[in-house]
């Protein structure tokens, strides 16, 4: 049985007030149409609400019941509908988030901090997970949105890129190049290359050797980013990395890959068509406004 609850507000009205007259004022509107209202209900209901005197209005034992559940509905609605309201003003919610980890550890730390500063009471759940991982939270909604690398195809996915993040060849500092501040490819690949396996990274790099129609030695594949410098850091080869992953303390010299250059562009994931919670809509701003001005570092 649908009952809206405008009709449960008027029933509400007359049982609190014990009178038409005074439902009325409290509502705003008609004598007759509260009368109408209570009239439809019970007919809906098939009950009477209401034993009627000429000098009082009595609930029955069902409208007793009726009540009690009507303010207890009432009390719930009014609940959901602040909390939605609080959301939409950003007082309080809820975010979840996946990022590629080299992002998360070198840009969310400041993003998150301004965000948490300027929202404290929005709750945030940050996923770190390569490529293939984070765009597969995505697609089952189990994040609001992403911040990782453009896919390679966007298919379902909305893409709104950040920043670009270039490729860098770490060296020995002895090494002849690093006296200078970019090394060619051709250059690279005369070197054991060691490099991120499995990922959109390597992906990058194959093409890019491809294109440039060079032979190199990817003997050595690693997971993570700090074996990839501990592995250089002893000699094995040059490690190819994003600059944000870079290590700030490395004895290695980073030299940025030109001719061709080689870079991934940093954006948010989402799905197409799909509407951003409040929260989420002031992070990917917020995103926005800091990323580009951190991106050269």
């Amino acid at each position: 049985m649908r009952i809206n609850f405008k009709l449960l507000g008027t029933f509400l009205a007359v049982a609190e007030n014990a009178s038409f007259s005074k439902a009325a004022e409290q509502t705003h509107i008609s004598l007759p149409a509260v009368s109408m209202q209570v009239k439809n209900l019970e007919e809906r209901l098939g009950v009477a609400l209401f034993q009627r005197t000429t000098r009082r209005v009595e609930l029955t034992v069902e409208g007793e019941q009726l009540m009690v559940s009507a303010r207890k509905a009432m009390a719930e609605l009014d609940s959901a509908l602040t909390r939605i309201q609080q959301a939409a003003d950003m007082q309080q919610g809820h975010l979840s988030l996946a990022c590629v980890p080299t992002v998360a550890s070198a840009k969310l730390p400041a993003l998150m901090t301004s965000f948490a500063r300027q929202h404290p009471r929005i709750s945030v759940r940050v996923r770190e997970l390569m490529q293939p991982e984070l765009l597969q939270a995505v697609r089952r909604r189990e994040v609001d949105f992403a911040i990782g690398p453009e896919p390679e195809r966007l298919g379902e996915f909305q893409f709104r890129a950040i920043f670009v993040d270039d490729y860098m060849a770490l060296l020995p500092a002895d090494h002849s190049a690093a006296v200078k501040s970019s090394v060619t490819l051709r250059e690279v690949v005369k070197m054991p290359l060691l490099a991120l396996g499995a990922s959109q990274f390597h992906l990058q790099l194959l093409k890019a050797l491809r294109a440039a129609k060079l032979e190199p030695e990817l003997n050595y594949e690693f997971t993570h980013v700090s074996t990839i410098v501990a592995m250089a850091e002893a000699g094995l080869g040059v490690a190819i990395m994003p600059r944000l992953a870079v290590p700030s303390h490395t004895k290695l010299k980073p030299l940025r890959i030109v001719r061709p250059s080689i870079a991934r562009t940093i954006g948010v994931v989402s799905i197409r068509g799909h509407t951003l919670s409040p929260s989420a809509a002031r992070f990917v701003e917020m995103c926005n406004a800091l990323m580009p001005a951190q991106a050269g570092d």
